[in-house]
């Protein structure tokens, strides 16, 4: 009997990204003192270590749910009867960790969830807390966590990173997720598809979705895009626009997160203006 058939290179490539975005942050907080894990960022009450604690433990949460379906679906009932504080709970309770053992668990969670991902046969679905993910959707849900995350964590020490063209994965999920954000706020959503027209990253070239002719539409750089998707920018503080008023009620609203509707970012001044 032959072996069930592993990852596309579709997957592999998704993986490979965002094996890299995790190394990037790593390079960046590898360095931190344990004074600096306490750095307060952008979300209220979250400092660094609470920042890295939430990766860790939705990389482990991710991990069970490849390896141990069962044993995911039991913690998947906790955050059921928790709606609204297992997430700040979870990272509560990693950022009292020591830093050292905190970074080393984030790690740890980090390599054996693409580990378990590689080895996973074609076509498998994973239990998440939300409809059942395949292995692309788990490492692009991923790596549009650990790119806002950490940004959170660039911002709150005040340094700048290059946008890369990995910001594709974070587009794609914030684009997909337009239904949703309409739907968690009890809105009916847009019949029709959006055109968006994303600059990409190096200026050179843009990214395209939805159909050529569509009414409504939305333009503007690429990382801007996905700072506004990731609630990481108020809108008025990028240079996304739209046209037509779905879109432009989009783009009040958009998030490319699963959970509640989050607040958001206030504008860093008023009326806007980056």
């Amino acid at each position: 009997m032959s072996e069930p058939a592993g990852p596309t290179d579709a997957v592999l490539a998704v993986l490979d990204d965002l094996l890299a975005e995790g190394g990037e942050l790593d390079v960046l907080i590898g360095e931190l003192s344990p004074a600096q894990w306490a750095t307060p960022t952008a979300a209220p009450g979250w400092t660094i270590a609470h920042q890295v604690a939430h990766l860790a433990w939705t990389d482990t949460a991710a991990l069970l749910s490849v390896t141990d379906p069962e044993a995911f679906a039991a913690e998947a009932e906790k955050a059921t009867a928790a709606p609204d504080t297992f997430v700040d709970d979870g990272a509560e309770a990693g950022a009292l960790l020591p830093p050292a053992e905190l970074l080393s668990w984030w790690r740890d969670s980090r390599v054996q969830l693409q580990e378990a991902l590689r080895a996973a046969p074609a076509g498998a679905r994973f239990p998440w807390y939300g409809p059942p993910m395949s292995a692309a959707s788990m490492a692009t849900g991923r790596l549009m966590e650990t790119w806002a995350h950490g940004q959170d964590v660039f911002d709150a020490l005040g340094r700048t990173r290059r946008p890369t063209d990995r910001l594709r994965h974070v587009a794609r999920i914030g684009i997909r997720a337009r239904d949703y954000a309409f739907a968690v706020r009890g809105l009916a959503a847009p019949d029709e598809e959006f055109r968006v027209e994303l600059t990409a990253p190096d200026g050179d070239g843009v990214w395209t979705y939805g159909p050529q002719d569509a009414q409504q539409r939305v333009t503007g750089p690429a990382l801007d895009f996905c700072l506004l998707v990731t609630q990481r920018l108020h809108r008025d503080d990028t240079a996304v626009t739209a046209q037509g008023a779905d879109a432009d009620r989009w783009l009040d609203i958009a998030q490319a997160f699963a959970g509640p509707a989050g607040p958001g970012r206030p504008a860093r001044t008023p009326g806007g203006g980056a």
